[in-house]
């Protein structure tokens, strides 16, 4: 058997200071392991695992870190730079020469990991050296990608293994302590006696007086129902860790309730060195001559809250290093719609986002939307989101793929319209868009279980509709694109040339008895943060809100199933409907409302007998396909064609065949049915 001596653990520094990487000083790498005891992925060969940190020195006089906020009030190192040092972890082929040459970067979720789950179907999100089911079916291994983790949210929790970025905190030009304004919300769904600070347990900001009176709690009844100021001696900041990590109120917080909280704080930590860190670890990879697993090419992969972080990323020109180089040949946006978010301004909590009915107006749904540089007719500024960056030749490659979901939860269609909803304007060349129809913003688990109260029991909230099989396919074309100039897969989104794509009134979700379709989507608005803004400090807390831009989603055909995009195979040979959104049903408030991220699945009835019952206007499935054998036969035919499109995997046609037998066996109970 084939081993290194690696699989003992060493401690190895490697000082880089002046190194062609530019931020790079210096990479320590204290855990180095071979896969699965030296098993071969194909032509890759074995892998190898790295774990450690690395340390950044920033220059803020460079023109390419401009857009930090308070890079310039940070404290510096004896070489006047700005350090920050953040985990590592690397796959990588244990020979680099027989790897594709493609760093595959991972812009960490909240300090998780997702490209094994998402594009090797691992069912263990942790990194166990010796556990297959950390590796999934190893695809990416077998394409040869190196897959790199580092750290660059600064508000991820402390231990609990999660990639973190440490940041230094800023102060005023004398040295003194900066305060300022930060917000929390909560969307109260069941009784509490108190409520964090913080965002899904992220490291919050301190309290820098509690008797301070800015610190102001509001309670409103609904999404847009006027805010009532609560007495403050109702109400006081409370400890459950450390100092003020909390607040109770008297006689408890009401499910069904809005609670907002303005408090002022104190310290901010430099969080734009995210972007730069994301940047820096890609150029070490592809310039450094002593880099730990060496690049020919970069490729950025980022999934909802970092998918967001790219768009940001490439808004604030962040693909140009500071010598001048392209950081990142090609780039996977996942499911962030028209989004960017809270990764580069004073007291930004990069955790937060913001949905219908929850995290209510953080800057995550801001104009500029599309890569074209667009005039907003009311305000009349102009933006895109390539418009500033550093280099004309620094553009990577950009995939954006987006669930059914983020139109109706993150406004995606902007990303392709004009600014006033009246036009569909086409990606760039260095563009694809790609609309994965009817999914929900993660595939949900299956067989799902959730009644989610519906009268009918068959019903169910969690749409699992498949569509990570995509993600690998798209993954392998961008590849292709980036290494090769293979022309990828055609864009595939709704339209409103070809009525796919329509304003929310002209929705046409047929009439299913005990199922309400929505009667409100997420709006993205015109908001004003304060004058400070443009140099990314927030005066208003909350914001003032100015009017909405257009909301449009896709259509839905006869069984209320998405038009537009990427029509998969659940799609293309039905048997259920698959809606990218769910209403709050069940919930004290906002039952009228959308929950964030979930979708449902409706199946279709059974027999004509059944139809006629329920008086359902699908159609009945044995009217459809008369046994499972044609059924099947009917999902292999439609993979095949998506495969011929690029949108899948030759070696996935199986998987998504055996994924529809076990459609039918749910709904039917059995192989054969009724």
């Amino acid at each position: 058997m084939f081993r290194y001596v690696f699989l003992f653990l060493i401690l190895l520094e490697i000082s880089l200071v002046g190194s062609l990487s530019g931020a790079v000083r210096k990479v320590e790498i204290n855990s180095r392991q071979i896969l699965l005891e030296g098993r071969g992925f194909g032509s890759s060969g074995p892998y190898e695992l790295l774990e450690g940190s690395v340390l950044f020195g920033f220059d803020p006089a460079h023109p390419a870190n401009d857009r930090i906020v308070d890079l310039k009030l940070a404290p510096r190192n004896t070489e006047d730079e700005v350090e920050a040092r953040a985990n590592l972890v690397v796959l990588k082929p244990a020979d680099p020469d027989r790897g594709n040459g493609i760093a595959l970067v991972e812009v960490s979720n909240r300090g998780g990991k997702f490209s094994l789950s998402y594009f090797n179907r691992a069912m263990d999100r942790e990194l166990v050296v010796n556990n297959p089911d950390s590796f999934g079916d190893g695809l990416l291994m077998r394409q040869g990608f190196t897959i790199v983790w580092v750290g660059w949210q600064a508000d991820v929790p402390r231990g609990k293994g999660l990639l973190r970025l440490e940041t230094p905190v800023a102060t005023d030009l004398n040295g003194e302590t900066i305060t300022g304004l930060v917000r929390s919300d909560w969307t109260v769904d069941e009784p509490e006696d108190t409520l964090p600070l913080s965002h899904r347990e992220h490291i919050h900001y301190k309290v820098d007086d509690p008797a301070h009176p800015d610190n102001v709690l509001t309670v409103r009844d609904g999404r847009d129902a006027e805010r009532v100021v609560i007495l403050r001696e109702k109400w006081h900041f409370s400890k459950k860790k450390q100092e003020a990590d909390a607040i109770t109120l008297e006689n408890g917080f009401q499910e069904g309730k809005i609670y907002e909280l303005v408090y002022r704080t104190r310290d901010p930590s430099v969080i734009g060195l995210g972007l730069a860190a994301i940047r820096d670890i890609v150029s070490y990879a592809k310039y450094d001559e002593n880099s730990l697993f060496p690049a020919r090419h970069g490729i950025s992969a980022g999934v909802s809250q970092t998918g967001r972080f790219l768009r940001q990323f490439l808004y604030h020109g962040f693909n140009t290093d500071e010598e001048g180089r392209k950081a990142y040949d090609g780039m996977m946006i996942i499911t962030a719609g028209a989004g960017r978010g809270s990764f580069n301004h004073r007291f930004a909590q990069p955790s937060r986002d913001g949905h219908r009915y929850s995290a209510f107006l953080y800057p995550t749904d801001i104009f500029p939307f599309s890569s074209q540089t667009q005039s907003d007719p009311e305000t009349g500024r102009s933006d895109g989101l390539l418009a500033h960056m550093m280099n004309e030749k620094s553009v990577p490659k950009v995939f954006y793929v987006n669930s059914g979901y983020e139109y109706w939860g993150r406004a995606a269609a902007l990303i392709h319209t004009s600014v006033d909803g009246k036009k569909d304007l086409e990606p760039l060349p260095n563009e694809r868009v790609y609309h994965l129809a009817s999914g929900q913003h993660f595939v949900a688990p299956f067989p799902p279980e959730d009644k989610a109260g519906f009268t009918n029991e068959r019903f169910l909230r969690g749409n699992p509709l498949e569509y990570k099989v995509n993600y690998r396919s798209l993954l392998v074309r961008l590849a292709d694109w980036v290494s090769k100039d293979d022309t990828p897969p055609a864009s595939a989104f709704p339209r409103l040339e070809d009525a796919t794509l329509t304003g929310f009134n002209g929705f046409d979700f047929p009439h299913i008895s005990g199922v309400d379709s929505p009667q409100k989507a997420h709006n993205a608005y015109r908001v004003d943060y304060g004058p400070r803004w443009d140099r990314g400090i927030i005066d208003h807390q909350p914001p003032i809100v100015g009017s909405s831009y257009p909301v449009l989603v896709p259509q839905v055909d006869a069984f209320g199933n998405e038009l537009g995009g990427i029509r998969n195979v659940e799609l293309r040979v039905p048997l259920a409907t698959y809606t990218p959104w769910s209403l709050r049903i069940g919930y004290a408030g906002g039952a009228d409302e959308m929950i964030d991220f979930w979708g449902n699945v409706l199946p279709f009835p059974k027999t004509v007998e059944e139809k006629a019952k329920t008086g359902d206007p699908r159609p009945a499935i044995k009217s459809l396909y008369p046994n499972r054998k044609k059924y099947l036969e009917k999902v292999r035919t439609a993979a095949e064609d998506l495969a011929a499109q690029g949108y899948l995997l030759p070696e996935d046609l199986d998987y998504l065949v055996a994924r529809a037998a076990d459609y039918w066996n749910w709904i039917f109970g059995s192989p054969d049915g009724p």
